[in-house]
């Protein structure tokens, strides 16, 4: 595996999750910068030393309501 596809997404209290897609790996934090730490951390520690994918891919997901 080359890289992890994080699905990343704007709490109502403006926090941020990540959630990545193919393996169980989820975490949060407080500000963008706080995230990508958060990522790193959960990814070393979801893989073996040394079998980490050294790309995180995230991908920000917002949502929207458009009134007609």
């Amino acid at each position: 595996m080359r890289e992890i596809l994080f699905v990343v997404e704007e709490a109502e209290d403006g926090s941020f999750r990540a959630s990545a897609a193919g393996a169980a790996i989820h975490t949060e934090a407080e500000t963008l910068e706080e995230l990508h730490r958060e990522i790193r951390d959960a990814v070393v520690c979801h893989f073996d030393p040394g079998q980490a994918p050294p790309l995180n891919l995230l991908h920000h997901v917002r949502q929207e309501l458009l009134a007609l």
